[in-house]
């Protein structure tokens, strides 16, 4: 079996039905210490104490923005030995998290059926439980799907809408006892733009992220659900200038109590800040020196998880700054220099 164990343990059934907290942070007032977490996830332990982590991209979508289609075989459906391939690199990679999504959530993108979503995604889930112990993460809103792949071997659910999008989706995190990421997104992926061709909104992007992640979490916890971990939506219904801020100031989410995971890989407004003046945009497969640029400030304001699609890469990003941190004895944070009112 292949999997980053040092990351995560087996819980006994018995803990899990007597509803042990496991989630443990440490922080100070002054957010100059990383979060430390260790989270319930349908059965086992993910412990974020020890430094970041990666969860590894893997999209079985014909029309993701950027890995869209790698995944098909001839007849144009996907090819699972090469799927399962793909995460096992992944893994070996090291990732600790693999992410598997069925339906393209990139700007504009059309939605498809849960049965087709399932027929995407739980065929995958349920060969790699075969060959690996490593969590893995179902990338859906919808209900339907989420039960189909926890019942397949899903340890978490990863909702994009923060729990808006689908009132039934809690519930059945619940009873399968599955972590959840809630995420930040303003709008429907077929409603949203580019950030590139996105408006600054009128009230602080900062602002609007944690009163939206502040009610998610508080519909997770109506539901009794502790295991949260929460991503403010890099990309999602947000100008350039707003993924800018809220990078800047992400140590500003960690006041909700919960560890962040970003996702800034390879996305638009990176290869907004990295175009040439009377250049056309660079397109994703030539962002990967600004999203590890990214991902590094994510970390030094005190993200746990990187969802990336280059794990090594990532990692290699990861492992400096625990290396870092480890020579110092500090967080690590890197503060920058206020010159005045930042606001977007």
């Amino acid at each position: 079996m292949v999997g980053h164990s040092h990351f995560l343990y087996h819980i006994h059934p018995r803990t899990v039905r007597n509803n042990l907290k496991l989630r443990v942070m440490v922080m100070n007032s002054d957010l100059n210490e990383v979060p430390q977490f260790r989270l319930n996830c349908a059965g086992k332990v993910l412990d974020l104490s020890r430094g970041p982590i990666i969860m590894g991209i893997l999209n079985t979508t014909p029309d993701s923005f950027y890995d869209g289609g790698i995944l098909q075989g001839k007849a144009s459906t996907l090819d699972l030995d090469r799927a399962v391939d793909y995460a096992l690199t992944m893994i070996s990679s090291g990732a600790s998290i693999i992410d598997i999504g069925g339906e393209s959530s990139r700007p504009g993108a059309e939605k498809i059926s849960e049965r087709e979503e399932i027929a995407r995604t739980v065929p995958l889930i349920t060969l790699l439980r075969q060959k690996t112990d490593i969590l893995i993460s179902i990338d859906t809103y919808k209900s339907e799907v989420a039960e189909a792949a926890l019942r397949a071997g899903a340890h978490i659910v990863n909702d994009i809408s923060g729990f808006t999008f689908d009132h039934r989706l809690p519930a059945v995190c619940r009873k399968y006892l599955a972590a959840v990421v809630l995420m930040h997104t303003p709008v429907q992926p077929e409603s949203m733009q580019w950030s590139t061709a996105t408006e600054s909104g009128g009230e602080d992007i900062v602002t609007r992220v944690l009163g939206f992640l502040g009610r998610s979490i508080a519909r997770a916890e109506k539901h009794s659900i502790e295991d949260i971990i929460i991503d403010p939506g890099f990309g999602f219904g947000k100008s350039v200038k707003e993924n800018f801020r809220l990078l800047d100031q992400l140590n500003s989410i960690l006041a909700l109590g919960r560890p962040v995971l970003c996702g800034v890989s390879r996305k638009s407004f990176l290869g907004h800040a990295i175009t040439s003046p009377g250049r056309q945009t660079p397109p994703p497969s030539e962002r990967l020196a600004a999203t590890i640029a990214a991902q590094t400030i994510s970390l030094m304001r005190g993200a746990s998880i990187l969802r990336v699609h280059d794990v090594e890469a990532a990692s290699h990003c990861a492992s400096v700054v625990r290396a870092m941190r480890a020579a110092t004895g500090s967080s690590g944070e890197f503060t920058g220099t206020d010159n005045g009112d930042r606001r977007g």
